[in-house]
């Protein structure tokens, strides 16, 4: 029956991402934060058949943690459904992701419409250096910035490299940062098909306050509560 639900959930997939794709290219004219509302649509609709269809559902720990201004979000990167569901959880938002994303058909366009801080990941200081200015922007304009620290998905169980730009970012412009833990790893792996049904639990931590702190310090902190909520998670 995994296999069977998995199959239907990535057909229905392949129908809707291009509909909802080109819908968001629709969405050209309207302001940043309005397209985000609209497309974003897509998000809560997946959500909804993982649910339906594969039997994942979530529950949400410390949601009284989400600060009423624009923070950035550092979150662990086990799945795909976290790109999902922090979309449904979260304030507007925009992501940090490497442009060649926006280069795919259909999903890629609708993608840019969400106005992502998208950046060449080969050019090490310049890459830094669009991440920083874009990012002040898109707080400025009411954003919250999700970063995913670790830089790529990482098996559940396992461990990243915590990368430092997010904490940049934070120390920068003083903006307090969220950390977010889960465990959606275990039901739905990194690139894997079989979406198992069971609780994902999604933990966020309280805002850490950023102003007048080092980056290294921020990112240090980041990382211990992830990897220590992802222990409790695992319990």
């Amino acid at each position: 029956m995994t296999v069977l639900r998995s199959l239907l959930f990535l057909l229905l997939q392949l129908i809707l991402t291009p509909v909802f794709s080109t819908l968001a290219i629709f969405t050209f004219p309207f302001a940043p934060l309005t397209r985000y509302r609209l497309i974003s649509s897509y998000a809560r609709t997946m959500i909804w058949l993982l649910r339906v269809v594969c039997g994942i559902r979530h529950e949400v720990r410390g949601i009284e943690n989400l600060p009423k201004e624009p923070c950035i979000v550092l979150c662990k990167h086990q799945s795909a459904w976290e790109t999902l569901a922090l979309q449904v959880i979260f304030p507007p938002q925009v992501w940090v992701l490497k442009r060649e994303l926006l280069w795919l058909p259909f999903f890629g366009w609708g993608l840019a419409m969400t106005s992502p801080i998208a950046i060449d990941r080969s050019d090490g200081k310049g890459a830094m250096k669009q991440l920083l200015r874009q990012g002040r922007d898109r707080l400025a304009q009411g954003f919250c910035v999700v970063i995913f620290p670790e830089g790529t998905r990482v098996p559940y169980g396992q461990r990243g490299k915590y990368k430092i730009g997010g904490a940049l970012l934070a120390a920068s412009t003083g903006v307090p940062v969220v950390p977010v833990a889960h465990n959606a790893g275990r039901l739905w792996g990194r690139n894997a098909f079989s979406k198992h049904p069971g609780l994902v639990t999604m933990s966020i931590g309280s805002p850490i306050v950023t102003a007048g702190r080092k980056a290294d310090e921020i990112n240090a902190e980041v990382e211990a509560w992830i990897e220590n909520e992802i222990r409790q998670l695992a319990h």
